[in-house]
């Protein structure tokens, strides 16, 4: 997974996959995701990032079973 935010148009990208993307979907008018040809989600894109969520804090944590 990789993430990057492109501050210059206040964009966030959250890529979980390299597959190829075969469909967008709209899911408002600030968030696009992107799919592969089965239906799995390949990427997400947040327009005006600022507005939607704190983009000067990033942390993850991965959950042991």
């Amino acid at each position: 997974m990789k993430v990057k935010y492109f501050a210059d148009t206040d964009t966030l990208l959250i890529n979980f996959s390299d597959n190829r993307i075969a469909e967008t979907r709209d899911i408002n008018e600030s968030i696009l995701v992107e799919l592969d040809e089965r239906g799995r989600l390949v990427s997400m894109t947040v327009e005006h990032a600022r507005q939607q969520m704190n983009v000067s804090e990033f942390s993850y944590q991965l959950a042991t079973p």
